[in-house]
């Protein structure tokens, strides 16, 4: 992220394979001051070379795109070493494409007519590290999406879960319900800064790369509460 008299800028990459929506997201996103677009794509084949150039922070990936789609260009952006954050551009709520590039590591998910003031706050979130991706929307993604493996999928979770220590598995069901790092911090007694060191041990231990991911796994394993 650079940084500018103002404070901060957050880079964007603008990924969608509509001319018009890309320019919309443009100029939405230019009259932030704290928001820089440093480049628009037309498919997703054109991700890991522009991304290798402007370095953004963020990018907004829409889902279908001819040749390489959105989901498979997220998976590939997510495993590379220090990726920028992904954030799903759609026109359904509730799609498996979705549930698949959350898993893959974005950091939620926007509508396409989401307006304005709410699309440039959800990137400035993304931009500050916290996900954009509420319980309520998690639960009616996973509740909507026809998933013949979730039976497996609550083993396994459980079984990732089952590793980390009672107060890290605090911190995750905390994270699971969509608390803020701060809000952890009063609801278990600690300060933010060991919040923060708990998600962090927790990412390594469970290979996981963001806070939806942890959500995901405590949604996976049954924990809701």
């Amino acid at each position: 992220m650079s940084s500018s008299s103002a404070g901060p800028v957050i880079r964007v990459l603008i990924v969608d394979d509509d001319a018009l929506v890309r320019a919309g997201l443009s100029m939405i996103l230019g009259g932030a001051p704290d928001l820089l677009v440093v480049g628009e794509a037309g498919d997703g084949l054109e991700v890991p070379e522009l991304v290798a150039a402007h370095r953004p922070d963020v990018v907004l990936m829409d889902i279908r795109m001819p040749r390489v789609d959105g989901l498979t260009a997220t998976e590939r952006l997510r495993a590379a070493p220090a990726p920028p954050e992904v954030v799903v551009l759609t026109t359904f709520h509730a799609d498996a494409q979705v549930l698949r590039a959350l898993r893959a590591g974005a950091a939620g998910f926007l509508l396409k007519d989401t307006p304005p003031a709410d699309l440039v706050a959800a990137i400035r979130r993304v931009g500050a590290g916290e996900p954009i991706l509420s319980p309520a929307v998690t639960r009616q993604l996973i509740a909507h999406v026809s998933d013949g493996g979730a039976g497996a999928r609550r083993e396994q979770a459980r079984a990732l879960l089952a590793v980390l220590s009672d107060r890290e598995r605090d911190v995750v069901l905390a994270v699971g319900r969509g608390r803020s790092n701060a809000e952890i911090a009063a609801e278990l007694y600690m300060s933010v800064a060991t919040v923060k060191a708990h998600v962090s041990r927790v990412l390594t231990k469970l290979e996981l790369n963001n806070r939806v991911q942890i959500a995901l796994t405590v949604h996976d394993a049954g924990y809701l509460v």
